[in-house]
């Protein structure tokens, strides 16, 4: 079987389709301790940040690669999610409105198809030639526990009690040269699986993949419902099957094309300390604690390997961009579901790690219309999970600009009067404010902003000093060597 044919999920086809839409930077001569960590992350405080593609890693051979910032731009999330051409943020919101609720009703359509041979066994090591270290594993961040070998990566295990195949993304950090240290939160799918391996007295089954399309990581880090298989709901998007190998000590499904798969299993009683490790909202949140460890039997791999590194960081971090696009969409069609008319725009903002920092624009039709969309955007199921800040704005505010919407929010407001506090709602304690809360469970306070011009004065409040939308595009067009 060729890379390109019949694998759908190969990471070298996309790959080649992002440098053809010169979205790929090609990078020589780094070094995996703190070196591509850090280039990683001042790449993406940049505009229209490229993916980073490493090589010739210092103390490794040239071709073993490692890929960062895949999902961080509009154009490559669009190639991602096979959803057409797309440059514009706001424009790629509402592209995928409504789509993951037909994906997650078509994924049964899609179940994987299993096909004897891949891409991946161009390289197997078993026993003691087992080795972690042989591949370049970046230490992304000063603070880190360890060596993250599994940051965009995706981990499949198998329920104890039935056929279900769980993929899920978890972090995977090097204990030794066989074994990982597996972090899962509880409640996670991949945690309740491994819970009743370990309640049972059973070897818990894993495949790590470390590289393939990333559309496998994207929606391996989403919520899909309990009991559904992640490769069944990538099918739906790709409108076609994985294709799928199985692994042979485990006999864990896992993409065909893979670059890299680790197998293995957690045994009962081994759990050892792992981390710290950042978190989503740029801190890292507790100390190193306990995690399962995989012992690591067995490694595939391609030739010359691509892991895919997706490390959480301060925002904007590598797949912050990623989660704001997805989750801003699932807002906006949580708002029109409730019955909020005229929205125009809705963005979740990467400095809340697409959670904590919502802002909703509207056209005001009525006297509460903005208090309406501002609470319901803050406590709608999508929405509610630490939603400390819902912004209401008029629809000639952008929604993405930070300027524009602390612009509105210093302009048309009365904080007497413009600021609902919701108390005692639901939070967590990966929170880093939860050090300063008083309470037992995972709770905290929200703030609904309601930087709409008030109702009730719309016709005397005063007009906007700038230049109109049209003028300004028309300007632009004429001078667009100057602007």
């Amino acid at each position: 079987m060729s890379a390109a044919a019949g694998n759908p999920l190969d990471l070298r086809a996309w790959l080649d389709e992002a440098r053809r839409l010169g979205e790929l930077r090609e990078v020589e001569g780094a070094d995996w301790n703190l070196e591509l960590g850090t280039i990683s992350e001042l790449n993406v405080k940049k505009a229209n940040p490229p993916a980073l593609l490493f090589d010739r890693i210092a103390g490794y051979p040239a071709g073993h690669r490692v890929l960062t910032c895949s999902t961080s731009s509009p154009a490559r999330l669009a190639s991602i999610l096979r959803i057409g051409p797309e440059q514009d943020h706001h424009a790629l919101v509402q592209k995928l409105r409504g789509q993951p609720a037909q994906w997650q009703v078509r994924a049964a359509q899609f179940e994987p198809v299993v096909v004897g041979r891949g891409p991946v066994f161009e390289h197997e090591s078993s026993g003691d030639d087992v080795d972690l270290f042989a591949f370049p594993s970046p230490l992304w961040h000063e603070g880190d526990g360890g060596r993250y070998i599994g940051t965009g990566c995706m981990v499949v295990t198998r329920d104890y009690d039935s056929d279900w195949i769980n993929v899920g993304t978890y972090r995977v950090m090097i204990h030794d040269r066989n074994h990982v240290g597996l972090d899962m939160i509880p409640g996670k799918h991949g945690a309740i699986q491994y819970r009743k391996h370990m309640a049972a007295g059973s070897s818990f089954p894993v495949c790590i993949v470390l590289g393939a399309d990333p559309l496998g990581y994207l929606v391996s880090g989403i919520e899909v419902p309990f009991g559904m298989c992640e490769y069944d709901y990538m099918g739906a998007i790709l409108n076609e099957p994985v294709a799928v190998v199985k692994g042979a000590l485990t006999g864990l499904p896992f993409p065909a094309a893979s670059e890299i798969v680790l197998e293995g299993w957690a045994q009962p009683g081994d759990e050892r300390t792992e981390g710290p490790f950042g978190e989503f909202h740029g801190y890292y949140p507790g100390k190193a604690a306990t995690a399962p460890a995989v012992k690591i039997e067995r490694i595939y791999h391609r030739n010359d390997p691509i892991m895919i590194g997706s490390p959480p960081a301060k925002p904007p971090n590598d797949y912050s961009y990623s989660k704001a696009v997805m989750r801003s969409a699932l807002l906006f069609d949580a708002l029109a579901a409730a019955g909020v008319p005229d929205v125009a725009a809705v963005w979740a903002h990467e400095i809340g790690g697409a959670r904590m920092f919502n802002v909703v624009a509207i056209k005001q039709r009525y006297a509460g219309h903005a208090r309406q969309a501002g609470h319901i955007l803050n406590q709608c199921g999508v929405g509610a999970y630490m939603s400390r800040y819902s912004v209401v704005v008029d629809e000639d505010i952008d929604p993405s600009n930070l300027h524009e919407v602390m612009w509105a929010v210093a302009t048309r407001t009365d904080p007497a009067i413009d600021i609902d506090i919701i108390r005692r709602g639901m939070g967590s304690k990966n929170d880093p404010m939860s050090i300063a809360y008083p309470y037992a469970a995972p709770l905290s306070s929200k703030a609904i902003i309601d930087a709409c011009r008030p109702y009730d004065y719309l016709a005397e409040f005063p007009a906007v000093a700038e230049a109109s939308k049209d003028l300004q595009a028309k300007v632009r067009a004429k001078w667009k060597d100057l602007l």
